[in-house]
């Protein structure tokens, strides 16, 4: 079964859609460590559009088909399973990609700096601001 959802995220990735392809050329580009996103890659029973396995970051890109109601209730269940094993999901219209793009890789960009405050530091502590403070 796990070989069969690896080649079915390699497909997937050879079969970039437009609004997929043109959101790729900048998430592949953020100029942050950490922050690698990949394309099609499998988690669990799903293969996302991207994900940043580390952020705990999925985006998802939604044609119209995304606006039937059998759709809907896929991507809410799917969305919830995705949640529960700790990621954050975005997910944002082809309409959004081609005519909001700015607004689309502010949103993406403040999710990465979140994602990116909870996450520890080399050294095993927890970045700044992160919570916690003084302790005596």
């Amino acid at each position: 079964m796990k070989r069969f959802r690896i080649q079915s995220a390699r497909k997937l990735r050879t079969s970039l859609q437009d609004m997929e392809r043109r959101l790729w050329r900048h998430l592949w580009r953020i100029p942050l460590e950490g922050t690698h996103f990949r394309r099609q890659a499998p988690i669990g029973p799903y293969c996302p559009d991207f994900a940043s396995h580390r952020l705990r970051i999925v985006i998802e890109i939604d044609g119209f088909h995304h606006g039937s109601s059998a759709q809907q209730i896929h991507d809410r269940k799917r969305d919830a399973w995705l949640r529960a094993q700790g990621y954050r999901v975005l997910r944002f219209w082809t309409h959004d990609i081609n005519y909001e793009l700015d607004s689309v890789l502010d949103t993406i960009y403040s999710a990465v700096e979140d994602a990116r405050s909870h996450l520890p530091l080399d050294g095993g502590g927890r970045a700044k601001g992160a919570g916690g403070g003084v302790r005596n």
